[in-house]
């Protein structure tokens, strides 16, 4: 199912502010699958739309690359679409023998945040030549939620017949999920179904980039020899050339923003994490459905892992879908405690704090109106 023919959003009344509070969604199981789509945010993005920093010639080759990708899988499979893809990695200086005729099938980008990742693996999506219901593009933590409501099996039925599958933020922080996606992905490489994927490198570490690649070559171990690895360096590009995040606004403010904007909420952010530990992940994206914007009072640091977590997945789903975050308390990026950001999850925190930061910054125009 294409992104034009989602699930819409609905259209709601903006006299007074919702909230995210009151909303307990029920998510049907065809919707997880006909949202496997870029989320809108990324609608329209495309190779050519991506804009490579001069200084980070790997972001050019990236792109190159990709397109290259791209054009192996459109050949469809009367048309020897396996044979397309391994001209692709032998151009790549893979061998020509019986290894190289074996796979890889996938493509796996290496880099920091905000290299603009996300967006070269939804340009792949678009420039696939296949009917959108043969590609699936999806972020890790949306796919284990798709083998939880569909079950394995139908998992991989579902998803078998596909030509490419994208998987945005590839997850190793828990070995229980990593091997239940590792198996899902080996059903279907065997399948012939082509994947790429992406992670994130560690802020002040990109000169060990390498190292996660190694990580997640590693954790897929058989998978392994399916990937081939494009490293992808720079800066930022959501903070480059920016201001900084605004502070945060105090409550009077965030009140009236939340009675003036149609569709926004207001929601005491306590009573908002409280709630959040009553409804499955799989829902947020059904959570945030009519919202524009999303007015919080009382924000302070995260108490615990098990919350912090779901706060992450929340940021992924209004970043998704352009929310504006504006806020009364401490700053965004103080949501979470120095042992998080040294911790096994830092990787999720500070993907979470550079893209709420980011709608922090969208949000200063409805606060200066």
């Amino acid at each position: 199912m294409s992104s034009s023919t989602a699930p819409k959003r609905p259209i709601v009344d903006g006299s007074r502010p919702l909230s995210l509070c009151a909303r307990e969604p029920h998510v049907p199981a065809d919707r997880l699958v006909a949202e496997m789509v870029p989320p809108p945010r990324f609608d329209s993005v495309r190779f050519g739309t991506y804009l490579p920093d001069p200084a980070q010639p790997s972001q050019t080759e990236a792109v190159r690359v990709l397109e290259e990708f791209a054009a192996g899988l459109g050949d469809g499979p009367a048309d020897g679409a396996d044979g397309g893809i391994r001209r692709w990695f032998r151009r790549g200086g893979r061998s020509t023998g019986r290894a190289a005729s074996a796979g890889p099938r996938g493509v796996y980008l290496d880099g920091g945040y905000g290299v603009g990742k996300t967006h070269l693996l939804a340009s792949l999506w678009h420039a696939t030549e296949a009917p959108p219901e043969r590609k699936a593009f999806g972020t890790f933590v949306e796919l284990t939620n798709l083998v939880g409501a569909l079950g394995f099996q139908q998992t991989v039925a579902t998803l078998g017949g596909h030509r490419l599958l994208c998987i945005d933020e590839f997850e190793l922080d828990d070995p229980g999920d990593t091997v239940l996606v590792s198996t899902l992905l080996g059903r279907l490489v065997e399948q012939g179904v082509a994947l790429a994927a992406t992670s994130n490198t560690l802020p002040g570490r990109l000169g060990e980039g390498r190292f996660a690649a190694a990580d997640f070559l590693r954790e897929i171990q058989g998978l392994s020899a399916h990937f081939r690895t494009l490293r992808i360096d720079g800066e930022d590009y959501r903070h480059r050339g920016l201001p900084e995040a605004p502070p945060p606004s105090d409550d009077a403010t965030v009140t009236r923003v939340a009675h003036t904007v149609p569709g926004a909420s207001l929601d005491h952010f306590p009573s908002l994490l409280d709630h959040l530990s009553r409804v499955h992940p799989s829902r947020y994206g059904a959570l945030c459905d009519g919202v524009e914007a999303v007015c919080l009072t009382d924000v302070r640091p995260v108490p615990d892992q098990s919350t912090a977590l779901r706060l992450v997945v929340l940021a992924d789903r209004l970043y998704d879908r352009e929310v504006p975050v504006l806020a009364s308390g401490v700053p965004l990026d103080a949501l979470f405690g120095k042992d998080m950001l040294e911790g096994g999850y830092r990787k999720k925190y500070f993907r979470a704090i550079s893209r709420l930061t980011a709608l922090a910054r969208d949000a200063r125009r409805l606060a200066d109106a």
